[in-house]
């Protein structure tokens, strides 16, 4: 069946270029009425203008399709909470929010200021979340949103250089995404995320030109906006890139039972290579469950009078 945006208002963060662009040009594409935020600023997220939004409004305009234009800076939850104010007012809902932005500043952890952790962390993370609080109520009203994050395979496998990149991609995004799943499951907003491989003005100076061309922004659209849909399932993460979608999970091994006597570090030592084996992986749906998961191996081995 064809997914169709059609009655849909869609923001997209850091829409001025690259992934944000091509998410927005196909949305529009597909019947989506689109808000593009860019904030304008070079890759290390200095500067700003509207104009790089802007062009890409004009480029659905030219095709037929409906957007405006909106530089609010992520890490100000008032440009956020105005950018979504304005939204409905021009359009009347908010279905769809694809948080985007980003900026990197890469360096070794030991050479890093840490005001430059800070800027990476502030821009994806807490801007993924000042943008998600501002739609949040609008879509519970509604009952009906969908939210997506971008974490990264260089944040949840890690790179080198990219410490702060990598705390706020996995630790703190896939974190976000899994709460709000929770939090937003009654009011049918699903919430999921995308780890993208593709060439963007972050990425696009240390590639060559066959890898420009296998990792256009564009191979990542189709899992993108899967998980925007009216399909879409939630708290799930899609890796795209090149013309390959995977879903990458977090899993737990079995595991092994230590008896109280045996509850050494030699003991871990000893066990760790079933420890570490996950041919028969557990992948759990809650933090809870886990909890009731090693209860339940403890009363099995263990009674406490």
């Amino acid at each position: 069946m064809a997914i169709s945006f059609e009655n849909r208002v869609a923001i997209v963060t850091g829409a001025g270029g690259g992934l944000g662009r091509a998410y927005a040009l196909e949305l529009a594409g597909r019947g989506a009425k689109v808000v593009v935020n860019d904030f304008g600023g070079s890759r290390d997220g200095t500067g700003g203008t509207s104009e790089a939004a802007e062009k890409v409004v004009a480029e659905i305009r030219a095709r037929g399709g409906v957007a405006i234009a909106d530089a609010g800076n992520v890490t100000k939850l008032e440009d956020m909470q105005a950018l979504a104010k304005r939204t409905v007012e021009e359009f009347g809902r908010i279905d769809i929010l694809i948080n985007n932005a980003g900026i990197l500043r890469d360096k070794s952890f030991a050479k890093m200021e840490m005001a430059d952790f800070r800027a990476v962390v502030d821009v994806h993370l807490i801007g993924s979340a000042n943008a998600s609080r501002a739609v949040w109520d609008i879509m519970k009203g509604q009952n009906f949103g969908r939210i997506l994050m971008t974490t990264s395979t260089s944040g949840v496998y890690g790179n080198f250089g990219q410490s702060n990149y990598g705390a706020a991609k996995a630790g703190g995004l896939v974190g976000l995404m899994n709460v709000l799943h929770f939090e937003g499951d009654r009011y049918d907003i699903h919430v999921n995320a995308i780890a993208p491989t593709a060439a963007t003005r972050m990425t696009g100076d240390v590639l060559d030109e066959e890898m420009l061309v296998r990792l256009a922004p564009e191979n990542v659209v189709p899992a993108a906006l899967f998980l925007v849909s009216d399909q879409a399932p939630s708290r799930t993460m899609l890796l795209a890139g090149a013309g390959t979608v995977a879903r990458m999970a977090i899993v737990e091994s079995e595991g092994v039972y230590l008896p109280k006597s045996e509850r050494t570090p030699e003991a871990v030592a000893a066990a760790f290579k079933k420890i570490g084996d996950i041919s028969n992986f557990i992948e759990t749906d809650a933090g809870l469950a886990h909890v009731d998961r090693i209860i339940a191996t403890s009363r099995a081995h263990e009674v406490i009078e």
